[in-house]
C-alpha cells in the first residue's frame, strides 16, 4: 500500500510539479500568474487534441506547452504592456481558460488516444519497492525529475539565473547592466506558461489518457500555492507537489481498499493538506518573497 501511494505521488504530482516550476520562474522575475490553472487546462486540451489528430504524444506534449504559453502571453501583455493588476489579470485568465477549454473540448470528451505509458528503466525498475516507485513512469515524469536540478542550476549558478532573479528583486541593476527587465519578465512568464501547459498535457496524455472538462480540478491554483510553500526554491516546490500527489494517491488507495471513510473527505484531503502546509510555513517564508512580488501585494492591499 505504501509503495502504491509513493508511486502514485509521482504520477499524480508531476502535473502540479511542472506547473509549479513554471510559476516559480515567473515569480522569480517578479510576475505572479494566478492564471496557471487556465494555462494547464489549455495545455491539457491542446495536448490531447494534437495527440488525437497526429497519434504522436510527443507532439501532443509540445502542443500543450505552446497552448499554455499562448495563454500566458495574454497575461504578460496585460501586465507588462498595459500595466494591469497582476492578481486581477491572473484570475481573469484562469476563468477564461476554464470557459474556452470547456467550449472547445466538447467534441474530445469521448475520443480515445494512445498516449504515454509507463516505460520501466531496465535493471533499475527491478529493484524491490524503489524500482516501482522511481523507475517505472511515463517519459514526461522522468523529464520532470531532470528539470528540477537543471532549473536549480540555472537559477543559482548561471548568469541567466542572476538576470532572472534581478528582474524580480532590483530591476535598476539590470538597467545599469544594459538589460531590459521587461523583456526578462516576458520570457519568464512565457516559460512559466509553457511548463504549465506541459503539466496539463501530462495529465491528459500520460496520466489519464482522456479529456474531461475542468480536469485539472484546481491543480494550477495548488501549483501557485506550492511556490509560496517552497519559498521560491525548485526542490522544495517538487517536494510540495509530490506531497499533493501522495494525498491524491492516498484517496484512491483508500477507496480501492473499501475502508469506511467518506469519499467527500478523501476528495478534499489533498487541498486541506496544501492549506495546512501554507499555514505552517507562512510566517517563516515571508522574508523570502522576491521584492518585486512584495510590491505587487502591497499595491493590491493599498488599492
Amino acid at each position: 500500500m505504501i509503495a502504491d501511494i509513493l508511486t502514485g505521488a509521482l504520477r499524480s504530482g508531476t502535473s502540479v510539479m511542472l506547473a509549479s516550476q513554471g510559476e516559480l520562474i515567473s515569480e522569480r522575475a517578479g510576475v505572479i500568474n494566478l492564471g496557471t490553472e487556465g494555462c494547464m487546462l489549455a495545455g491539457a486540451l491542446g495536448g490531447f487534441a494534437t495527440t488525437v489528430w497526429t497519434g504522436n504524444p510527443w507532439l501532443g506534449a509540445l502542443a500543450g506547452g505552446l497552448c499554455g504559453m499562448l495563454l500566458s502571453l495574454i497575461h504578460a501583455c496585460l501586465v507588462l504592456d498595459r500595466g494591469a493588476n497582476q492578481l486581477a489579470s491572473g484570475l481573469t485568465l484562469m476563468f477564461f481558460g476554464i470557459g474556452v477549454t470547456a467550449f472547445l473540448g466538447r467534441s474530445f470528451v469521448s475520443e480515445q488516444i494512445v498516449g504515454f505509458n509507463p516505460a520501466p528503466i531496465p535493471v533499475l525498475s527491478d529493484i524491490p519497492v524503489l524500482g516501482e516507485v522511481l523507475f517505472n513512469h511515463d517519459p514526461l515524469t522522468y523529464l520532470s525529475m531532470l528539470l528540477v536540478p537543471a532549473l536549480w542550476f540555472v537559477l543559482f549558478r548561471t548568469r541567466i539565473g542572476i538576470i532572472l532573479r534581478a528582474a524580480g528583486e532590483r530591476e535598476e541593476v539590470l538597467f545599469a547592466c544594459g538589460v531590459n527587465p521587461r523583456l526578462v519578465r516576458y520570457a519568464a512568464v512565457l516559460a512559466g506558461g509553457f511548463l504549465a501547459g506541459i503539466g496539463g498535457a501530462q495529465l491528459s496524455v500520460a496520466y489519464t489518457h482522456s479529456w474531461v472538462e475542468n480536469m485539472t480540478a484546481g491543480r494550477g491554483v495548488v501549483a501557485v500555492a506550492m511556490v509560496i510553500f517552497a519559498a521560491w526554491r525548485p526542490f522544495r516546490a517538487m517536494l510540495g507537489a509530490y506531497l499533493f500527489g501522495a494525498a491524491q494517491a492516498l484517496q484512491l488507495t483508500v477507496q480501492q481498499q473499501g475502508l469506511p471513510i467518506s469519499p467527500y473527505f478523501l476528495f478534499m484531503a489533498p487541498y486541506v493538506l496544501t492549506l495546512a502546509a501554507l499555514l505552517i510555513v507562512e510566517r517563516r517564508k515571508r522574508s523570502s518573497v522576491p521584492e518585486g512580488l512584495s510590491r505587487v501585494f502591497a499595491a493590491d492591499a493599498d488599492g
